[in-house]
Protein backbone atom coordinates (compact mmCIF):
# COMPACT_ATOMS: atom_id res chain seq x y z
CA UNK A 1 0.00 0.00 0.00
CA UNK A 2 1.16 2.96 -0.78
CA UNK A 3 -0.11 6.64 0.51
CA UNK A 4 -0.32 9.34 -1.56
CA UNK A 5 1.72 12.03 -1.75
CA UNK A 6 0.74 15.64 -0.32
CA UNK A 7 2.58 18.06 -2.97
CA UNK A 8 2.53 21.28 -0.95
CA UNK A 9 4.97 24.14 0.03
CA UNK A 10 6.55 23.28 3.63
CA UNK A 11 5.16 26.54 4.78
CA UNK A 12 4.95 30.09 3.87
CA UNK A 13 8.57 30.93 4.33
CA UNK A 14 9.24 28.68 2.05
CA UNK A 15 6.16 30.19 -0.02
CA UNK A 16 8.38 33.77 0.52
CA UNK A 17 11.42 32.38 -0.68
CA UNK A 18 9.98 30.29 -3.78
CA UNK A 19 8.89 33.96 -5.06
CA UNK A 20 12.33 35.67 -4.75
CA UNK A 21 14.08 32.73 -6.32
CA UNK A 22 11.44 33.54 -9.61
CA UNK A 23 12.53 37.38 -9.26
CA UNK A 24 16.12 36.92 -8.93
CA UNK A 25 16.18 33.54 -11.43
CA UNK A 26 12.86 34.11 -13.46
CA UNK A 27 11.79 30.82 -12.83
CA UNK A 28 9.93 28.76 -9.75
CA UNK A 29 11.75 27.15 -7.09
CA UNK A 30 11.03 23.58 -7.72
CA UNK A 31 8.27 22.44 -5.05
CA UNK A 32 9.50 20.36 -2.32
CA UNK A 33 7.28 17.31 -2.37
CA UNK A 34 6.31 15.64 0.79
CA UNK A 35 4.60 12.17 1.86
CA UNK A 36 3.57 11.02 5.01
CA UNK A 37 3.44 6.99 5.64
CA UNK A 38 3.52 4.69 7.92
CA UNK A 39 7.62 3.02 7.10
CA UNK A 40 10.13 4.67 5.10
CA UNK A 41 12.70 2.36 3.65
CA UNK A 42 16.34 3.52 3.15
CA UNK A 43 17.80 1.47 0.81
CA UNK A 44 16.53 -1.00 -2.01
CA UNK A 45 18.80 -3.83 -1.93
CA UNK A 46 17.43 -6.91 -0.40
CA UNK A 47 16.54 -6.04 3.01
CA UNK A 48 14.66 -3.02 2.30
CA UNK A 49 12.74 -4.81 -0.64
CA UNK A 50 12.01 -7.68 1.90
CA UNK A 51 10.92 -4.99 4.53
CA UNK A 52 8.65 -3.09 2.36
CA UNK A 53 7.08 -5.95 0.63
CA UNK A 54 6.29 -7.22 4.16
CA UNK A 55 4.65 -3.95 5.53
CA UNK A 56 3.17 -3.58 2.43
CA UNK A 57 1.71 -6.96 2.94
CA UNK A 58 0.54 -5.78 6.58
CA UNK A 59 -1.44 -3.14 5.06
CA UNK A 60 1.22 -0.36 6.18
CA UNK A 61 1.95 2.14 3.67
CA UNK A 62 5.67 2.58 2.04
CA UNK A 63 7.64 5.06 0.63
CA UNK A 64 11.48 3.23 -0.33
CA UNK A 65 14.33 5.62 -1.34
CA UNK A 66 17.62 4.71 -2.76
CA UNK A 67 20.91 6.33 -3.97
CA UNK A 68 21.45 4.15 -7.11
CA UNK A 69 20.16 5.49 -10.09
CA UNK A 70 18.57 1.59 -10.67
CA UNK A 71 18.53 -1.71 -9.19
CA UNK A 72 21.73 -3.81 -9.10
CA UNK A 73 22.26 -5.78 -12.56
CA UNK A 74 25.63 -8.02 -11.76
CA UNK A 75 27.24 -9.43 -8.57
CA UNK A 76 27.71 -9.54 -4.93
CA UNK A 77 25.57 -12.29 -3.28
CA UNK A 78 25.04 -15.67 -4.37
CA UNK A 79 23.32 -18.06 -2.69
CA UNK A 80 20.11 -18.21 -0.50
CA UNK A 81 20.13 -20.73 2.78
CA UNK A 82 17.60 -23.01 3.94
CA UNK A 83 15.97 -20.82 6.40
CA UNK A 84 15.73 -17.39 3.76
CA UNK A 85 13.99 -20.14 1.46
CA UNK A 86 11.62 -21.00 4.08
CA UNK A 87 11.13 -17.13 4.42
CA UNK A 88 10.65 -16.22 1.10
CA UNK A 89 8.16 -19.49 0.25
CA UNK A 90 5.88 -18.25 2.77
CA UNK A 91 5.27 -14.91 1.31
CA UNK A 92 4.94 -16.20 -2.69
CA UNK A 93 8.50 -15.32 -3.43
CA UNK A 94 10.92 -18.13 -3.99
CA UNK A 95 9.04 -20.33 -6.93
CA UNK A 96 10.26 -17.15 -9.23
CA UNK A 97 13.42 -17.83 -7.58
CA UNK A 98 13.90 -21.70 -7.71
CA UNK A 99 13.00 -21.34 -11.23
CA UNK A 100 16.27 -19.64 -12.04
CA UNK A 101 18.86 -20.56 -9.40
CA UNK A 102 20.55 -23.99 -8.78
CA UNK A 103 20.29 -26.15 -5.57
CA UNK A 104 23.58 -26.91 -3.42
CA UNK A 105 24.36 -29.30 -0.80
CA UNK A 106 27.78 -30.79 -1.01
CA UNK A 107 30.81 -28.90 -0.04
CA UNK A 108 34.18 -30.57 -1.70
CA UNK A 109 37.79 -30.21 -0.98
CA UNK A 110 40.31 -30.76 -4.03
CA UNK A 111 44.02 -30.57 -3.66
CA UNK A 112 47.06 -32.42 -5.54
CA UNK A 113 44.78 -32.89 -8.34
CA UNK A 114 41.81 -34.67 -7.31
CA UNK A 115 38.74 -34.34 -5.12
CA UNK A 116 39.96 -35.70 -1.24
CA UNK A 117 36.63 -35.54 0.33
CA UNK A 118 32.74 -34.65 0.21
CA UNK A 119 30.58 -33.77 2.85
CA UNK A 120 26.83 -32.92 3.17
CA UNK A 121 25.53 -34.71 6.16
CA UNK A 122 24.78 -30.90 8.17
CA UNK A 123 22.21 -30.21 5.11
CA UNK A 124 21.04 -33.41 4.48
CA UNK A 125 20.36 -33.86 8.03
CA UNK A 126 18.27 -30.95 8.60
CA UNK A 127 15.12 -32.03 10.00
CA UNK A 128 11.10 -30.56 9.23
CA UNK A 129 11.88 -28.67 6.64
CA UNK A 130 11.47 -29.11 2.52
CA UNK A 131 14.77 -27.25 2.17
CA UNK A 132 18.31 -28.64 2.71
CA UNK A 133 20.45 -27.24 0.53
CA UNK A 134 21.34 -23.55 -0.67
CA UNK A 135 19.59 -21.93 -3.49
CA UNK A 136 22.69 -20.97 -5.44
CA UNK A 137 20.95 -17.88 -7.37
CA UNK A 138 22.05 -14.14 -8.07
CA UNK A 139 21.32 -10.85 -6.21
CA UNK A 140 19.86 -9.26 -8.65
CA UNK A 141 17.54 -11.78 -9.17
CA UNK A 142 16.57 -12.02 -5.55
CA UNK A 143 15.89 -8.20 -6.17
CA UNK A 144 13.83 -8.36 -8.62
CA UNK A 145 11.96 -11.09 -7.40
CA UNK A 146 11.10 -9.29 -4.81
CA UNK A 147 10.01 -6.03 -6.88
CA UNK A 148 7.96 -8.27 -8.66
CA UNK A 149 5.65 -8.49 -5.76
CA UNK A 150 5.79 -4.99 -4.74
CA UNK A 151 2.85 -2.78 -5.42
CA UNK A 152 4.91 0.33 -5.05
CA UNK A 153 7.74 1.80 -6.98
CA UNK A 154 11.25 2.58 -5.87
CA UNK A 155 12.30 5.63 -5.60
CA UNK A 156 15.67 5.45 -7.18
CA UNK A 157 18.43 8.73 -7.54
CA UNK A 158 17.20 9.86 -4.61
CA UNK A 159 20.06 10.81 -1.98
CA UNK A 160 18.88 11.57 1.56
CA UNK A 161 20.31 14.59 3.23
CA UNK A 162 19.23 14.49 6.75
CA UNK A 163 16.83 12.05 8.59
CA UNK A 164 15.60 13.08 12.11
CA UNK A 165 13.87 11.23 15.08
CA UNK A 166 10.71 13.28 16.47
CA UNK A 167 9.02 12.82 18.66
CA UNK A 168 5.80 11.67 17.15
CA UNK A 169 7.51 10.89 13.36
CA UNK A 170 10.51 10.60 11.96
CA UNK A 171 11.80 12.98 9.16
CA UNK A 172 13.85 12.05 5.85
CA UNK A 173 14.93 15.18 4.39
CA UNK A 174 16.18 14.10 0.51
CA UNK A 175 16.61 16.49 -2.87
CA UNK A 176 13.24 17.55 -3.86
CA UNK A 177 11.66 15.13 -1.42
CA UNK A 178 10.88 15.18 2.23
CA UNK A 179 8.93 12.12 3.53
CA UNK A 180 7.43 12.05 6.91
CA UNK A 181 7.49 8.43 8.41
CA UNK A 182 5.84 7.43 11.58
CA UNK A 183 9.07 4.56 11.47
CA UNK A 184 12.04 4.50 9.26
CA UNK A 185 14.25 1.36 8.72
CA UNK A 186 17.81 1.90 7.08
CA UNK A 187 18.79 -0.83 5.14
CA UNK A 188 21.43 1.56 3.24
CA UNK A 189 24.42 -0.58 3.32
CA UNK A 190 27.79 -0.88 5.23
CA UNK A 191 28.71 2.76 4.76
CA UNK A 192 25.07 3.67 5.68
CA UNK A 193 24.24 7.39 5.92
CA UNK A 194 21.16 6.47 8.24
CA UNK A 195 24.20 5.04 10.99
CA UNK A 196 26.36 7.84 10.59
CA UNK A 197 23.62 10.35 10.76
CA UNK A 198 22.26 9.04 14.28
CA UNK A 199 25.86 8.35 15.56
CA UNK A 200 25.50 5.16 16.47
CA UNK A 201 29.19 3.71 16.74
CA UNK A 202 30.13 0.52 14.16
CA UNK A 203 32.10 -1.45 16.26
CA UNK A 204 34.56 -4.13 15.35
CA UNK A 205 37.75 -4.19 13.03
CA UNK A 206 38.92 -4.25 9.80
CA UNK A 207 40.80 -7.54 9.25
CA UNK A 208 43.95 -7.84 7.31
CA UNK A 209 42.55 -9.62 4.74
CA UNK A 210 41.93 -8.94 1.01
CA UNK A 211 39.39 -10.70 -1.22
CA UNK A 212 38.76 -10.91 -5.05
CA UNK A 213 35.77 -12.36 -6.36
CA UNK A 214 34.79 -12.99 -9.69
CA UNK A 215 31.96 -14.45 -11.97
CA UNK A 216 32.50 -15.87 -15.24
CA UNK A 217 32.12 -18.31 -17.68
CA UNK A 218 35.08 -21.02 -18.02
CA UNK A 219 36.27 -23.16 -20.76
CA UNK A 220 37.78 -26.07 -18.65
CA UNK A 221 38.43 -29.86 -18.58
CA UNK A 222 38.12 -29.04 -14.87
CA UNK A 223 35.01 -32.25 -14.02
CA UNK A 224 32.58 -29.43 -13.01
CA UNK A 225 30.09 -30.37 -10.56
CA UNK A 226 27.35 -28.38 -8.47
CA UNK A 227 29.58 -28.34 -5.29
CA UNK A 228 31.27 -26.04 -3.47
CA UNK A 229 34.84 -26.49 -3.45
CA UNK A 230 37.59 -25.68 -1.33
CA UNK A 231 40.62 -25.65 -3.25
CA UNK A 232 44.17 -26.04 -1.30
CA UNK A 233 47.66 -25.37 -2.47
CA UNK A 234 50.42 -25.10 0.02
CA UNK A 235 48.75 -26.31 2.88
CA UNK A 236 46.29 -23.22 2.48
CA UNK A 237 42.56 -22.95 1.30
CA UNK A 238 42.69 -19.70 -0.67
CA UNK A 239 40.33 -20.34 -3.19
CA UNK A 240 36.84 -21.43 -3.43
CA UNK A 241 34.50 -22.10 -6.47
CA UNK A 242 31.17 -21.42 -5.85
CA UNK A 243 28.54 -23.23 -8.29
CA UNK A 244 26.23 -20.76 -10.33
CA UNK A 245 22.55 -20.61 -12.30
CA UNK A 246 23.47 -20.11 -15.76
CA UNK A 247 26.76 -21.82 -16.02
CA UNK A 248 28.10 -19.28 -14.14
CA UNK A 249 31.19 -20.13 -11.97
CA UNK A 250 31.96 -17.56 -8.71
CA UNK A 251 35.27 -17.48 -7.28
CA UNK A 252 36.44 -15.95 -4.08
CA UNK A 253 40.39 -15.71 -3.85
CA UNK A 254 42.37 -14.21 -1.14
CA UNK A 255 45.72 -12.73 -2.40
CA UNK A 256 48.49 -11.08 -0.73
CA UNK A 257 49.92 -8.09 -0.96
CA UNK A 258 50.23 -5.54 -4.87
CA UNK A 259 46.94 -4.72 -6.27
CA UNK A 260 44.17 -6.70 -6.28
CA UNK A 261 43.56 -7.03 -9.96
CA UNK A 262 41.59 -9.53 -12.36
CA UNK A 263 44.79 -10.62 -14.26
CA UNK A 264 46.36 -12.16 -10.61
CA UNK A 265 42.63 -13.90 -9.82
CA UNK A 266 42.90 -15.38 -12.95
CA UNK A 267 46.54 -16.85 -12.52
CA UNK A 268 45.61 -17.95 -8.81
CA UNK A 269 42.31 -20.04 -9.90
CA UNK A 270 44.73 -21.23 -12.88
CA UNK A 271 46.85 -22.37 -10.39
CA UNK A 272 44.72 -23.61 -7.57
CA UNK A 273 42.82 -26.05 -10.71
CA UNK A 274 45.99 -27.25 -12.13
CA UNK A 275 46.50 -29.94 -13.45
CA UNK A 276 43.36 -29.32 -15.54
CA UNK A 277 43.34 -26.15 -18.01
CA UNK A 278 41.19 -23.19 -17.36
CA UNK A 279 40.14 -20.39 -19.84
CA UNK A 280 37.66 -17.52 -18.79
CA UNK A 281 36.17 -17.56 -21.61
CA UNK A 282 33.73 -14.43 -20.61
CA UNK A 283 33.14 -12.89 -17.13
CA UNK A 284 30.18 -10.92 -16.04
CA UNK A 285 32.03 -9.16 -12.83
CA UNK A 286 34.77 -8.66 -11.12
CA UNK A 287 35.23 -6.99 -7.54
CA UNK A 288 37.50 -6.61 -4.34
CA UNK A 289 36.56 -6.22 -0.48
CA UNK A 290 38.53 -5.75 2.75
CA UNK A 291 37.12 -8.12 5.17
CA UNK A 292 35.35 -5.94 7.99
CA UNK A 293 33.65 -7.06 10.97
CA UNK A 294 31.72 -4.78 12.48
CA UNK A 295 28.31 -4.56 14.85
CA UNK A 296 26.37 -1.20 15.03
CA UNK A 297 26.42 -0.58 18.90
CA UNK A 298 22.26 -0.23 18.86
CA UNK A 299 19.61 -1.29 15.98
CA UNK A 300 17.38 1.62 17.29
CA UNK A 301 17.57 5.10 17.75
CA UNK A 302 17.65 6.41 21.03
CA UNK A 303 15.66 9.71 21.07
CA UNK A 304 12.61 8.48 19.97
CA UNK A 305 12.95 4.80 18.80
CA UNK A 306 11.39 5.85 15.22
CA UNK A 307 14.79 4.71 13.16
CA UNK A 308 15.88 1.10 12.87
CA UNK A 309 18.93 -0.84 11.17
CA UNK A 310 18.61 -3.71 9.33
CA UNK A 311 21.05 -5.88 7.37
CA UNK A 312 24.94 -4.47 6.22
CA UNK A 313 23.55 -1.31 7.81
CA UNK A 314 23.52 -2.67 11.08
CA UNK A 315 26.11 -5.70 10.45
CA UNK A 316 29.10 -6.52 8.36
CA UNK A 317 31.49 -9.48 8.31
CA UNK A 318 33.60 -11.66 5.29
CA UNK A 319 31.63 -13.30 2.65
CA UNK A 320 32.40 -16.83 4.27
CA UNK A 321 29.42 -18.90 4.72
CA UNK A 322 26.92 -16.59 2.59
CA UNK A 323 25.19 -14.98 5.24
CA UNK A 324 25.12 -11.12 4.51
CA UNK A 325 22.29 -11.19 2.51
CA UNK A 326 20.56 -14.23 4.36
CA UNK A 327 20.80 -12.14 7.60
CA UNK A 328 19.56 -8.77 6.27
CA UNK A 329 16.74 -10.76 5.20
CA UNK A 330 16.10 -12.39 8.51
CA UNK A 331 15.94 -8.87 9.67
CA UNK A 332 13.31 -8.02 7.48
CA UNK A 333 11.22 -10.83 8.55
CA UNK A 334 12.05 -10.02 12.25
CA UNK A 335 11.39 -5.93 12.14
CA UNK A 336 8.21 -5.83 9.51
CA UNK A 337 5.75 -7.47 11.81
CA UNK A 338 6.83 -5.30 15.07
CA UNK A 339 6.50 -2.60 13.04
CA UNK A 340 3.19 -3.16 12.52
CA UNK A 341 2.60 -4.14 16.23
CA UNK A 342 4.20 -0.49 16.36
CA UNK A 343 2.40 1.42 14.20
CA UNK A 344 -0.72 0.43 15.19
CA UNK A 345 -0.49 1.09 19.09
CA UNK A 346 -0.49 -2.67 19.85
CA UNK A 347 2.71 -3.38 21.64
CA UNK A 348 5.16 -0.54 22.99
CA UNK A 349 8.14 -2.79 23.69
CA UNK A 350 7.90 -4.12 20.22
CA UNK A 351 10.63 -2.39 18.71
CA UNK A 352 12.79 -2.73 21.88
CA UNK A 353 12.89 -6.71 21.31
CA UNK A 354 13.69 -6.19 17.99
CA UNK A 355 17.03 -4.69 18.92
CA UNK A 356 17.26 -7.07 21.71
CA UNK A 357 17.28 -10.55 19.56
CA UNK A 358 18.88 -9.20 16.40
CA UNK A 359 22.16 -7.99 17.70
CA UNK A 360 22.30 -11.49 19.57
CA UNK A 361 22.67 -12.72 16.15
CA UNK A 362 24.28 -10.59 14.11
CA UNK A 363 27.30 -10.39 16.65
CA UNK A 364 27.16 -14.84 16.41
CA UNK A 365 27.45 -14.50 12.57
CA UNK A 366 30.03 -12.29 12.57
CA UNK A 367 31.95 -14.32 15.19
CA UNK A 368 31.13 -17.53 12.82
CA UNK A 369 32.32 -15.46 9.72
CA UNK A 370 35.39 -14.23 11.40
CA UNK A 371 36.27 -18.05 12.10
CA UNK A 372 35.58 -18.91 8.34
CA UNK A 373 37.66 -16.62 6.74
CA UNK A 374 40.64 -17.38 9.03
CA UNK A 375 40.53 -20.58 8.61
CA UNK A 376 41.25 -20.35 4.81
CA UNK A 377 45.04 -19.77 5.82
CA UNK A 378 44.53 -23.52 6.94
CA UNK A 379 44.10 -27.23 4.62
CA UNK A 380 41.02 -27.34 3.13
CA UNK A 381 39.79 -30.26 5.18
CA UNK A 382 40.05 -27.86 8.37
CA UNK A 383 38.04 -25.26 6.09
CA UNK A 384 35.24 -27.72 5.80
CA UNK A 385 35.37 -29.26 9.25
CA UNK A 386 34.66 -25.17 10.61
CA UNK A 387 32.09 -24.95 8.06
CA UNK A 388 30.39 -28.19 9.60
CA UNK A 389 30.82 -26.93 13.19
CA UNK A 390 28.96 -23.56 12.21
CA UNK A 391 26.19 -25.02 10.05
CA UNK A 392 23.66 -23.94 12.62
CA UNK A 393 24.39 -20.53 11.11
CA UNK A 394 25.04 -21.56 7.55
CA UNK A 395 21.52 -23.27 7.23
CA UNK A 396 20.28 -20.61 9.42
CA UNK A 397 18.05 -23.33 10.56
CA UNK A 398 19.64 -23.18 14.25
CA UNK A 399 19.46 -19.70 14.58
CA UNK A 400 17.77 -19.25 18.16
CA UNK A 401 16.54 -16.52 20.44
CA UNK A 402 17.11 -15.86 24.28
CA UNK A 403 14.35 -17.62 26.06
CA UNK A 404 12.06 -15.30 28.75
CA UNK A 405 12.11 -11.99 26.42
CA UNK A 406 9.27 -10.21 26.01
CA UNK A 407 8.31 -12.31 22.77
CA UNK A 408 9.97 -15.92 23.92
CA UNK A 409 9.16 -17.82 26.77
CA UNK A 410 10.57 -20.88 28.37
CA UNK A 411 9.23 -23.58 27.24
CA UNK A 412 9.07 -27.09 24.72
CA UNK A 413 6.92 -29.95 23.36
CA UNK A 414 8.15 -32.37 20.98
CA UNK A 415 10.08 -30.29 18.34
CA UNK A 416 8.61 -27.03 19.04
CA UNK A 417 10.93 -25.24 20.94
CA UNK A 418 10.86 -21.85 22.55
CA UNK A 419 13.31 -19.03 20.53
CA UNK A 420 14.16 -21.45 17.87
CA UNK A 421 12.56 -21.95 14.41
CA UNK A 422 8.76 -23.25 14.09
CA UNK A 423 9.11 -27.20 12.38
CA UNK A 424 7.69 -27.14 8.84
CA UNK A 425 5.18 -30.46 8.69
CA UNK A 426 3.01 -31.80 6.15
CA UNK A 427 -1.00 -31.77 6.99
CA UNK A 428 -3.53 -33.62 5.17
CA UNK A 429 -6.63 -31.96 3.56
CA UNK A 430 -9.86 -33.48 3.29
CA UNK A 431 -9.46 -34.28 -0.20
CA UNK A 432 -6.32 -36.69 0.50
CA UNK A 433 -3.72 -33.28 -0.87
CA UNK A 434 -1.25 -32.50 1.64
CA UNK A 435 -0.12 -29.09 2.76
CA UNK A 436 3.10 -27.83 4.71
CA UNK A 437 2.27 -26.11 7.75
CA UNK A 438 4.93 -22.72 6.15
CA UNK A 439 2.84 -22.73 3.83
CA UNK A 440 -0.71 -22.38 5.80
CA UNK A 441 0.90 -19.92 8.29
CA UNK A 442 0.29 -16.07 7.76
CA UNK A 443 3.12 -14.06 8.13
CA UNK A 444 2.40 -11.00 11.25
CA UNK A 445 0.09 -13.32 12.89
CA UNK A 446 0.65 -14.89 15.95
CA UNK A 447 -0.81 -18.65 15.47
CA UNK A 448 -1.82 -20.29 19.12
CA UNK A 449 -2.10 -24.05 18.82
CA UNK A 450 -4.41 -25.50 21.68
CA UNK A 451 -7.41 -27.67 22.68
CA UNK A 452 -10.73 -25.65 21.51
CA UNK A 453 -11.85 -25.76 25.64
CA UNK A 454 -8.24 -24.02 26.64
CA UNK A 455 -10.26 -20.88 26.79
CA UNK A 456 -8.09 -18.87 24.89
CA UNK A 457 -8.89 -15.23 25.46
CA UNK A 458 -6.59 -12.81 23.44
CA UNK A 459 -6.40 -9.30 24.25
CA UNK A 460 -8.60 -6.40 21.92
CA UNK A 461 -5.54 -4.74 20.90
CA UNK A 462 -3.97 -8.30 19.58
CA UNK A 463 -7.60 -9.48 18.20
CA UNK A 464 -6.68 -9.12 14.41
CA UNK A 465 -3.36 -9.93 15.34
CA UNK A 466 -4.22 -13.81 16.33
CA UNK A 467 -4.98 -17.15 14.36
CA UNK A 468 -6.41 -19.67 16.69
CA UNK A 469 -5.82 -23.13 15.59
CA UNK A 470 -7.91 -26.02 17.08
CA UNK A 471 -5.51 -29.23 17.66
CA UNK A 472 -7.49 -32.22 19.27
CA UNK A 473 -6.84 -36.08 19.09
CA UNK A 474 -8.42 -38.74 20.62
CA UNK A 475 -7.07 -41.49 23.16
CA UNK A 476 -3.89 -43.77 22.38
CA UNK A 477 -4.13 -41.66 18.41
CA UNK A 478 -0.81 -40.63 16.45
CA UNK A 479 -2.98 -38.36 14.72
CA UNK A 480 -3.95 -34.72 15.36
CA UNK A 481 -6.70 -33.10 13.79
CA UNK A 482 -6.29 -29.32 13.52
CA UNK A 483 -9.55 -26.76 12.30
CA UNK A 484 -8.65 -22.95 11.12
CA UNK A 485 -9.89 -20.56 9.15
CA UNK A 486 -13.11 -22.96 8.48
CA UNK A 487 -11.01 -25.98 7.13
CA UNK A 488 -10.24 -29.49 8.56
CA UNK A 489 -6.82 -30.73 8.59
CA UNK A 490 -5.07 -33.74 9.86
CA UNK A 491 -1.21 -34.65 10.98
CA UNK A 492 0.85 -36.87 12.84
CA UNK A 493 3.57 -34.35 13.83
CA UNK A 494 3.26 -34.31 17.69
CA UNK A 495 1.46 -31.13 18.61
CA UNK A 496 1.17 -31.90 22.20
CA UNK A 497 -0.22 -34.93 23.41
CA UNK A 498 -1.00 -33.61 26.85
CA UNK A 499 -4.17 -31.41 26.99
CA UNK A 500 -2.51 -28.75 29.09
CA UNK A 501 0.30 -27.83 26.42
CA UNK A 502 -0.61 -24.88 23.97
CA UNK A 503 1.87 -23.59 21.11
CA UNK A 504 2.51 -19.62 20.02
CA UNK A 505 4.33 -19.74 16.87
CA UNK A 506 5.50 -16.00 16.47
CA UNK A 507 4.71 -14.35 13.29
CA UNK A 508 8.38 -14.93 12.16
CA UNK A 509 7.99 -18.51 12.61
CA UNK A 510 9.88 -18.75 15.66
CA UNK A 511 8.50 -20.46 18.23
CA UNK A 512 7.26 -17.90 20.96
CA UNK A 513 5.60 -20.12 23.80
CA UNK A 514 4.85 -23.61 24.77
CA UNK A 515 2.67 -23.77 28.38
CA UNK A 516 -0.76 -24.02 29.89
CA UNK A 517 -1.59 -20.15 29.74
CA UNK A 518 -1.33 -18.84 25.97
CA UNK A 519 -3.55 -16.10 27.40
CA UNK A 520 -1.28 -14.30 29.67
CA UNK A 521 1.45 -14.92 26.90
CA UNK A 522 -0.79 -12.47 24.67
CA UNK A 523 -1.39 -10.08 27.45
CA UNK A 524 1.84 -9.49 28.33
CA UNK A 525 2.69 -8.26 24.77
CA UNK A 526 0.60 -5.58 25.26
CA UNK A 527 1.65 -4.01 28.27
Amino acid sequence: MFAEARFIMINPILTVLNRCWSLVWGEAQPTIRVEEVDVCVVGAGPTGLATALLCSKLGLSVRIVDKAQGRLILGRADALNARSQQLLSNVGVLPELQALGITCNTSSVFKGGEFTSRQSEWWTSLANTQFREFLMIAQPQVEQALLNKLDLPVKYGTTVKRIEDGRDRATVTCDNLIVEAKYVVGADGAHSFTRNQLGINFVGIKANMRWAVLDTFLQTDFPVCPEIISFEKDGQSRVAWIPRERGLARFYVLLDGGDITQERTEQSIKEHLAPYSVEFAKTEWFSQFDVQERVAETFISEAHQRILLAGDAAHVHSVNGGQGLNTGISDAFALSWRLNLAVRGVSPQALQSYDAERRVVAEGVVNVAAKLVRSTLRTADEYVKIVELSSANITGMGITYPVNGLFTASGSVGDFVTGARCPDFVLSRADKSTVWFYQLFQYGIFAVLSRSDVGLTIPSGLSTHVASWDVSTGPGSEVFSVHVAGEALATTFDLGRTRDVSIVIRPDLYVGYVGADPSEYLRRLTL
